[in-house]
């Protein structure tokens, strides 16, 4: 796919520039004229919403740094100040805020259909991999940036996310304990820890947006995968990039900042939590400390489990299990469209990631399923917490359950992408 370029200079100007900086043949060959699977639907659009997303997120960010004070006296009154005195301060902040969480359902979609398709596999598996770096500096990033504000929840969701780290005293003597004293910067979450986190929080988009490049890159040397899963056999199963995708992606564009404009605008704090318009009061704990939304299926995966460092191992052994990926799928078939078995486990792994996400913001002993009462009158019986632990175990079964689908029965795979795609106009 990424094959001799198609470039030729047309003016003395380009001619001069090409031979001393070829930034234009690159961005034709790499953004109009990349021969594209001709299939592509439009899960595959969210690939350039997440461009967007991020361009926005650094951009108000920047804009918002310039009156954000990094001082727990002051970061809370700064961020008031932001709203009600800086011009379109409201705006900019509702739009760096409620873009995080776009940005993270761009982002799942985006690695649903990576998953649903088979686009880890060979030879993508460095491209998966740098997507998922990506995605576990968004974690880092969003995280940071929830703390800065400095409300009831930033501060307590610093204390309980850093505390988790100590756990791992229990590994190596000793390092859990360094590990959260070094981000705290102290001996509790206070100043320094903000100045730490905000110094990080400026810095690591910065970062995303270098492995954004090279996720690009990676993906320009294969090509792009399709929902057939077939390899580009010659250049009828390709078009170019642009006209036709560069005006697909921008109509999906604007269909998907319909909603988040409508967030922004009439709903901005539908998605946060109104203990955060309450300065941090070390001394008085929130009834019930709640992540980010698209924290709460790795939340609910922690509570679940009793043992403080297997929670902790287990949160991030569910990240982690997404970098093998491309080695548990051992079958010669990419995508699902022609795996029903594989389909329908995938199908019971996003609803019951959804469910886990549901878990993580409710209390771990509210009762479901009522089954009698305690000597106070209590309701028991199924808990929020037994619900974790069930979806929680799935959840890590269905990469070993990909393992052993290797000799699954297939629907027939097309020869080609251009066989179904003329089929269906027949």
């Amino acid at each position: 796919m990424s094959g001799p370029s198609s470039y030729e200079p047309k003016t003395a100007f380009e001619r001069w520039l090409d031979v001393r900086l070829p930034i234009i043949r690159m961005a034709n060959d790499t953004a109009l004229d990349f021969p594209t699977p001709k299939n592509l639907n439009y899960w595959w659009t969210f690939g350039g919403i997440l461009a967007v997303c991020l361009v926005i997120q650094i951009a108000s960010g920047v804009v918002l740094a310039m009156h954000y004070v990094p001082n727990a006296g002051l970061a809370f009154d700064s961020v008031e100040h932001i709203m009600r005195d800086v011009k379109h301060g409201w705006m900019i902040r509702f739009i760096h805020a409620n873009g995080a969480s776009m940005f993270f359902l761009a982002v799942y979609i985006h690695m649903a259909r990576g998953l649903y398709y088979g686009s880890y596999k060979a030879p993508r598996e460095v491209l998966w991999i740098l997507g998922c770096v990506i995605y576990l500096l968004m974690m880092a990033t969003a995280f940071m940036g929830y703390v800065l504000p400095w409300g009831q929840m930033s501060y307590y969701g610093a204390v309980v996310i850093t505390n988790l780290f100590s756990a791992f005293d229990g590994v190596i003597p000793g390092l859990g304990t360094y590990i959260t004293t070094l981000l705290w910067g102290g001996f509790s979450v206070d100043n320094p820890t903000l100045n730490r986190f905000f110094s990080l929080h400026y810095l690591l988009p910065f970062m995303i947006a270098g492995v954004v490049g090279l996720h690009i890159w990676a993906l320009h040397v294969p090509g792009n995968n399709n929902p057939t899963g077939v390899d580009v056999k010659s250049k009828s199963d390709t078009v170019p990039f642009h006209p036709y995708y560069t005006v697909k992606d921008g109509f999906a564009i604007v269909l998907f900042f319909i909603p988040f404009a409508w967030f922004v605008f009439f709903a901005p704090e539908a998605l946060g939590h109104a203990d955060n318009y309450v300065k941090a009061n070390p001394l008085a704990t929130p009834a019930h400390i709640v992540p980010e939304w698209y924290f709460l299926p790795f939340y609910a995966i922690l509570r679940s489990i009793p043992d403080k460092l297997m929670g902790v191992l287990a949160m991030f052994g569910a990240i982690a299990m997404l970098f093998a990926v491309p080695w548990l799928d051992r079958s010669p078939v990419r995508s699902m469209r022609y795996r029903p078995t594989a389909r329908w486990f995938f199908a019971i792994f996003i609803v019951a990631t959804i469910i886990l996400g549901w878990c993580g913001g409710q209390l771990p002993d509210d009762v479901i399923l009522p089954i009698g009462k305690s000597e106070t009158g209590a309701p028991t019986g199924f808990t929020v917490v037994w619900l974790s632990r069930i979806l929680a175990a799935y959840y890590f079964a269905y990469f070993g359950i990909l393992w052993f689908l290797k000799n699954e029965k297939t629907l027939p795979v097309p020869e080609t992408i251009s066989a179904p795609v003329l089929a269906e106009k027949v």
